[in-house]
């Protein structure tokens, strides 16, 4: 018998690579699932043995979680799909296959707040990850987080430029649950190194809910200056979405109607979730910082631009 080694798929996305480094932390050995080599030596680094697989390929999946006593699985984000979800079927039903072939001790699976909802939207494809892996011969948990914190990345850009960010999410003033992906990675990795039988939900958001408002305000205060935010009206978000190159806006659109409706929310309850302990301000700080690092990289690459053309031209 060899040491044991936990399998983690994602693992250079902001969830999976959180629960590597939770799992390094503890002294547990770690697979990293890869679909591409180049991504494997800042892993191999840290310890990791690295395994390449495809998410729709079985055999290559059943290789990587095989010898394994533990295995996070997730599905690769997919924000524009077609009608019916087949891209998220034939992942799923890859993960089955190589889950059945593998037969690892356990499998944590990465869900969402709102996957027992019926009505169609975009976290449906949850829904049938849910669906289909429920059932597997070993113990299985489906970790459903809240809307992720780390969405707000796409603000920090108008905050800090134009004192202003865009909410799809409204009311402006209505709480709801949040969560930073630090700790959906720290609990997934936690929920890994229990035993437990059968099939089990576990559901989680951060220390306190947030409304849109506070978003703008902890800008504010993190950027130093004013920033406001303004509810886009429901009416226009097809033409954005279409304007920005989605095809399928319907099931986004879906999916912010339910949270915004409060269709989509928590089976059990907030007093059922568990608690995270991330807050806000360190999740928005740190998306301002690495903002400004990344602006930095492209002022220097600009400069070394503009160094390499002949002066006069």
């Amino acid at each position: 018998m060899g040491m044991v080694v936990f399998a983690v798929s994602g693992i250079t996305g902001q969830v999976g690579s959180a629960v590597a480094r939770t799992l390094l932390a503890e002294k547990r050995r770690v697979r990293a699932v890869l679909r591409d080599a180049k991504k494997g030596p800042p892993w191999a680094v840290r310890g990791c043995q690295v395994a390449l697989a495809d998410m729709n390929d079985a055999a290559s999946l059943a290789d990587a979680f095989s010898g394994t006593e533990g295995v996070f699985v997730m599905l690769p984000p997919i924000f524009d799909p077609s009608p019916g979800f087949p891209e998220a079927r034939a992942i799923v039903a890859a993960l089955r296959s190589a889950l059945e072939r593998a037969r690892p001790n356990k499998v944590v699976c990465l869900s969402t707040v709102g996957a027992q909802v019926k009505r169609s939207n975009l976290l449906t494809q949850l829904t049938i990850l849910e669906h289909e892996l429920g059932d597997l011969p070993m113990p299985v948990t489906f970790l459903r987080p809240a809307w992720f914190m780390e969405n707000f990345a796409w603000d920090v850009a108008p905050a800090r430029d134009d004192g202003v960010i865009h909410s799809f999410l409204q009311p402006l003033d209505k709480r709801l649950p949040m969560v930073a992906t630090a700790d959906v990675g720290r609990v997934a990795a936690e929920l890994l190194l229990e035993d437990w039988s059968g099939t089990r939900i576990v559901e989680l958001e951060g220390p306190r809910r947030i409304a849109p408002i506070t978003v703008a305000s902890t800008f504010s205060q993190i950027l130093g200056r004013p920033v406001g935010i303004e509810a886009v009206p429901r009416a226009q978000w097809e033409t954005l979405f279409r304007s920005q190159g989605m095809k399928h806006p319907e099931p986004r659109m879906q999916m912010l109607d339910g949270f915004n409706a409060g269709w989509i929310d928590f089976e059990g309850g907030e007093s059922h979730t568990l608690k995270g302990k991330v807050e806000l301000e360190a999740v928005l700080k740190g998306l301002a910082a690495a903002s400004r690092t990344q602006r930095r990289k492209a002022d220097v690459q600009r400069g070394n631009v503009l160094r390499a053309i002949p002066p006069g031209r």
